[in-house]
């Protein structure tokens, strides 16, 4: 079994910097991608940023230029900077892994495990 734990949300200023955390844990030896994704209540679940294992990574063009994802690979820990965070970037964001090197990092399905998410909300 996998398990997906977020941390480090919380209330930041517009304009502001906020790192997001994702610990990745258990039978994790094919687990080879994880990817960031971020809910509204009414919309759907949007994908962020994903990264594998090999260092190759992928972020969506609304958030190009001011997030980053990163992993540190000996704590299987893939973080999420955010930097000149937004209003439109608030939202629950949740953590998910996913298997092997295989394409569709962005959609939903591609992950079978998720975290509980962690919510960022933008203040004035």
């Amino acid at each position: 079994q996998v398990q997906v734990v977020e941390s480090g949300g919380g209330s930041v200023q517009a304009g502001g910097s906020l790192k997001v955390a994702c610990a990745v844990t258990g039978d994790t030896g094919n687990i080879k991608l994880v990817g960031w994704f971020r809910q509204t209540p009414g919309k759907e679940r949007e994908w962020v940023a994903s990264i594998y294992r090999e260092g190759r990574y992928y972020v969506d063009d609304s958030v190009e230029g001011r997030f980053t994802i990163s992993e540190d690979s000996n704590k299987y820990t893939v973080y999420l900077q955010m930097n000149n965070f937004q209003r439109d970037d608030t939202g629950m964001y949740y953590c998910a892994a996913g298997y092997g090197y295989g394409g569709s990092w962005y959609k939903v399905d591609r992950y079978p495990y998720w975290g509980q998410g962690t919510e960022v909300t933008a203040s004035a």
